[in-house]
């Protein structure tokens, strides 16, 4: 359940649905909301804190981090998994890197919202 509550903060920050400073409900608020207990929200809250995704001062509560990269190192990481789960998955089939690299390149291809190298290379990269 944990592992809900982090996603699900995650996803709101990287949307741009709360904003850097922005106060998240309370532990023991969205404890009850949730109808979980105080410690799954604490550890989920701890995760998120690790991972740079919110700040939490002691009486205070905590807020949406303060980085204004932060919803593009959040999609980036997000792609990284999602890379790291393709390569899994290649080396199941056994799929070459000569296969892999081609079948990867059809999909790029057949993309209508990757913008063309040159974009990368001029510096718009995230």
């Amino acid at each position: 359940m944990y592992q809900q509550i982090v996603d699900q903060i995650t996803a709101r920050v990287m949307a741009g649905d709360w904003s850097p400073g922005q106060s998240l409900p309370s532990i023991r608020e969205l404890a009850a909301n949730s109808q979980v207990s105080v410690i799954t929200v604490r550890r989920a809250y701890e995760e998120l804190e690790r991972a740079g995704v919110i700040c939490t001062r002691q009486g205070k509560g905590s807020v949406v981090a303060e980085r204004s990269s932060l919803p593009t190192t959040l999609m980036r990481d997000e792609l990284m998994r999602h890379l790291d789960a393709l390569l899994a998955s290649a080396a199941r089939l056994g799929l070459d890197k000569a296969t892999l690299s081609r079948l990867l390149e059809d999909a790029i291809e057949s993309a209508t919202d990757i913008p063309p190298a040159a974009d990368i290379h001029e510096g718009t990269q995230p």
